[in-house]
């Protein structure tokens, strides 16, 4: 599959700021960019870092006044996917070094707060068949709704709530299988379908000896979605953190299919 990226941010900085951004597409083994590029203006020199797990990367930049950055990508998606309910989980103790933190509670992923109602809500289950089951409830129980989070809303808040948008979903998800002692990360993402279009936010769960894509909203396809960063909550995967003031002007994402 291949699909043609597009994502423009246009921002006003009320003092001098210095900005982290993270639009660009990861280049990774399922999924290949043919052609991108990364335009900002208002801006002093841009320093590239290496993303979290060494996945994408991130930019820095001093900003002050008009902020506009625009980024282009064409990525080719070479994915197999399927159920994942017969993948195996793996034992703590067999676990890379890499994946081990992402068994433990975040800012945003309290996950040690679930583990009683994980056990009693899926009892039986394990592997991919209990990652499913927690998946389905949360697209099941959560209403997804624009404007009802912000930056201060965690996994507990949302289960209270009950409703939020793909980054709360990502929240619980996480918190879910983490619970289980089933490593979780979120994941920033482009993606075909999602409504409204924006950057997305979904999960990967370490099942069978690899990361597997999951999304609760089920807005996106596994085979659809562009990883961009990753990390333990929207802490690590922020497109854009501002380290100051700034005013949203406008903002748009749009993914599209090359036929």
């Amino acid at each position: 599959m291949r699909l043609g990226i597009e994502a423009t941010l246009d921002y006003t900085m009320e003092q001098p700021a210095d900005v982290l951004l993270a639009i660009e597409v990861a280049e990774l083994f399922d999924q290949a960019i043919i052609d991108d590029m990364l335009t900002i203006n208002g801006t002093g020199p841009l320093r590239p870092v290496p993303g979290d797990d060494a996945i994408g990367r991130r930019t820095w930049m001093h900003a002050e006044g008009a902020f506009h950055a625009h980024y282009r990508a064409t990525v080719e998606i070479e994915r197999v996917t399927g159920p994942i309910t017969g993948l195996g989980s793996v034992a703590r103790r067999e676990l890379p070094a890499g994946v081990v933190p992402y068994l433990w509670p975040s800012r945003y992923c309290e996950a040690d707060r679930f583990v009683a109602f994980v056990h009693r809500e899926f009892p039986g289950l394990e592997g991919g068949a209990q990652v499913q089951a927690m998946a389905d409830w949360i697209h099941d129980h959560l209403d997804y709704c624009a404007g009802t989070s912000d930056a201060n809303t965690t996994a507990a808040d949302t289960f209270v709530s009950r409703q939020g948008v793909c980054r709360d979903f990502a929240h619980l998800m996480a918190s879910f299988a983490r619970a289980a002692g089933i490593p979780a990360r979120l994941v920033s993402a482009y993606a075909l379908n999602v409504q409204p279009p924006d950057f997305h936010a979904v999960v990967e769960v370490w099942l069978d000896g690899g990361w597997r894509l999951i999304d609760a909203t089920r807005m996106a396809e596994a085979d659809s979605i562009v990883r961009i960063a990753v990390g333990r909550d929207a802490t690590d995967i922020s497109f854009m953190t501002i380290f100051g003031s700034a005013t949203l002007n406008a903002q748009a994402v749009s993914v599209k299919l090359i036929e």
